[in-house]
């Protein structure tokens, strides 16, 4: 799948495309019915599609303070807009000058004549350019104007609402990974290098892999049901994992810890997918080792149970 720069000029061959408007970070239900509309008109005329995303995200860039909330990386954004059957992924590089560029430049200088597109499609409450001056209405009309086409999906329901990235952080920060899955139609997954650690859970039994959680969101603290994918390899695990700040050893330190049952192999260096399945148990400090691994046992347990048909 091609990976695009906004900054510079598409290859011919993807001019004249139909692009889908968006951040488009977890790539939820909604997400993937402006995708979806704009692939299938891409068919439907022998056109490329284009899925767009924004990096760093636009909040991250006015408000650099504000604690992470990312759901996916890029990587997992162009695996995913691929399986989608997009052609390729365009990245909008968000920085001073993207972010000081009118709506009306937006759309004559970059949608038309940089990336040539034919058409585009938006959800309805999107918004681009300066102040966040363009939406759905500017598109159709200023852009109608200059021969690009439009479309406008409707917001998307799930689960009794409208589908949306912050309902699915919520979710996830409430300790709901099931709730998160159905409006993703996946698991939410962290992924990351595994790093070596102080093997302190090596030396009471339990081998973890370490990952550090950098700038996704951080979901409840706690213990979790889940599923790792080796990436260079595609193999399967099954386990447990805590994400937290480890309270039972000093320091704290912020991490992302699966112990993968039956297995012992050698992990280090490989970057790994942690998939969040069912939420156990929230953080605790132990009265003593013993009761830390008691407990561990039941979670294991419990672990093995939930996800004994995947």
């Amino acid at each position: 799948m091609r990976w695009l720069d906004h900054r510079e000029p598409v290859t011919p061959a993807l001019r004249g495309a139909v692009i889908a408007l968006g951040n488009f970070d977890g790539f939820h239900l909604g997400h993937q019915a402006v995708a979806g509309e704009a692939i299938r008109w891409a068919h439907e005329e022998g056109r490329p599609s284009i899925i767009a995303t924004f990096d760093p995200h636009p909040v991250r860039f006015f408000k650099p303070d504000v604690p992470p909330f990312r759901l996916t990386t890029l990587e997992q954004r162009q695996e995913l807009y691929l399986a989608a059957g997009a052609t390729a992924m365009l990245v909008f590089h968000f920085d001073a000058e993207l972010a000081g560029t009118s709506a009306e430049d937006f759309i004559a200088d970059l949608l038309i004549e940089r990336f040539g597109a034919h058409g585009v499609v938006t959800g309805a409450d999107f918004t681009f350019g300066k102040g966040a001056k363009g939406d759905v209405d500017l598109l159709r009309d200023r852009g109608g104007k200059l021969g690009l086409k439009s479309r406008v999906v409707d917001v998307v329901e799930g689960d009794g609402a409208v589908v949306s990235s912050s309902r699915i952080r919520e979710a996830l920060r409430e300790g709901d990974p099931q709730l998160a899955a159905k409006l993703l139609t996946r698991p939410f997954a962290i992924r990351g290098i595994v790093e070596h650690g102080d093997k302190r859970g090596r030396d009471i039994g339990y081998p973890t892999a370490n990952l550090a959680i950098d700038s996704y969101l951080r979901p409840k603290y706690g213990i979790y049901a889940v599923t790792g994918r080796v990436l260079a390899t595609g193999q399967e695990l099954k386990g447990a994992a805590n994400i937290g700040i480890r309270p039972q050893f000093e320091p704290p330190k912020e991490l992302l810890e699966p112990y993968f049952f039956d297995f012992s192999g050698d992990l280090y260096g490989q970057e790994i997918e942690v998939a969040f399945h069912h939420f156990l148990r929230g953080e605790a400090k132990f009265d003593s080792l013993d009761a830390l691994l008691e407990q561990m046992e039941r979670d294991c347990s419990e672990a093995r149970r939930l996800l004994a048909d995947r």
